[in-house]
């Protein structure tokens, strides 16, 4: 009998997520009632099933541009209180059906505001969905909201994710193409943020390379790296032994955390296959790595099967998967106290259990 957890027994793991877009994992059915409900009438199908083929087709490009295109659907039915409030509860939903007892999930509020929203408003709406969750699943949802790089809202968005941080919003984040729109031109946000003693991760090293990372980090001051793939271009494997390079070297060293999306990652070009993925060599070298979805419907995944595609391409176990999942709750932006009563009183039993339940072979 193989070591190796099935699809079925990863699902039952206690798992943490920290990467995820709230308008990149809406339900294709919803889609199609919220598109009806509003009038919106661009959908290029109104039959669910139809629906989800084309997103995951579309998605499918190797442009990481193409793939954001895909945006313009759910975020143009994501425009009332009633449906961010739906679709934040349903997204909680799935998640907790997925095994996830924790999960950071962002959005761009300033998207979401052409049919008269406010941005405290659809703050607040999410907001509400995840609360109602956690009432109905118990799962813990916390909210980064995000800036677009390519916009001048930046410092807009970071004062509200300080406003609503006692209320759910765990955080900030800026998201969209990187080429052309480094994180300096947001500077004033994270100086911000810094002074208000709040946290933030960046995209950053999935569609740009090593200046994006680099600038993140040491410009900008990102507690975490949305993505942050493009580390193995500082990290020289021609000799055998891999050696790091300045950069790699001090984002091992300090600990900061990867927010790793494989399937997204080969959806965007930013990798050629599971296989091929940076994430065996840094998870072998003890960088920071955590696993992600990214976009759950654009990719047709699940956190449990991007689990799963990597324990079949490295052979992953129980404790592969366990060391995962503790990355990713050690660098959640919960508090401490919280942080510790997920990984000793959920996590590592959760783990042990499925570990240990099984039969000898």
């Amino acid at each position: 009998m193989s070591d190796r957890p099935t699809l079925d027994e990863i699902r039952r793991a206690p798992k943490v997520l920290l990467h995820d877009h709230l308008d990149g994992g809406v339900r294709p059915a919803t889609i199609v009632d919220l598109a009806r409900e509003s009038g919106y009438g661009a959908l290029p199908s109104s039959d669910a099933e139809n629906l989800r083929l084309w997103f995951e087709e579309a998605a499918d490009s190797g442009s990481l541009e193409r793939y954001l295109e895909t945006f313009d659907h759910t975020v143009g039915v994501m425009q009332s209180a009633e449906a961010l409030t739906r679709v934040a509860y349903e997204c909680a939903e799935d998640l907790a059906e997925d095994g996830i007892v924790y999960a950071e999930v962002r959005y761009a509020p300033e998207q979401h505001v052409t049919e008269g929203l406010t941005l405290e408003q659809v703050v607040e709406a999410v907001l509400d969905g995840f609360a109602r969750a956690r009432a109905d699943h118990g799962i813990r949802v916390g909210a980064l909201v995000t800036a677009m790089r390519h916009q001048a809202r930046s410092k807009e968005i970071a004062e509200l994710a300080v406003r609503y941080r006692d209320a759910g919003v765990v955080g900030f984040d800026i998201a969209g193409a990187e080429a052309g729109y480094p994180p300096t031109r947001h500077l004033d946000a994270f100086e911000y943020l810094q002074r208000e003693n709040a946290h933030f991760t960046i995209h950053a090293g999935e569609g740009f390379g090593l200046p994006s990372i680099w600038q993140a980090i040491q410009w900008c001051g990102a507690d975490r790296l949305g993505h942050g793939v493009r580390i193995i271009d500082d990290i020289d494997v021609t000799g055998g032994e891999p050696r790091l390079g300045r950069l790699a070297d001090y984002v091992r060293d300090k600990r900061i955390p990867l927010e790793m999306c494989p399937t997204s990652n080969i959806q965007t070009g930013a990798a050629k296959s599971i296989a091929e993925h940076p994430i065996g060599l840094l998870r072998r070298l003890s960088f920071r790595v955590t696993v992600n979805t990214d976009n759950r419907l654009m990719s047709g995944t699940s956190l449990s099967e991007e689990f799963a595609k990597l324990t079949e391409a490295f052979g992953y176990g129980w404790d592969d998967l366990q060391w995962f999942t503790v990355n990713a709750m050690k660098s959640a932006f919960a508090p401490f106290t919280e942080r510790l009563e997920l990984i000793n009183g959920v996590i590592k039993p959760g783990f042990a259990q499925l570990k240990w339940s099984r039969p000898p072979a």
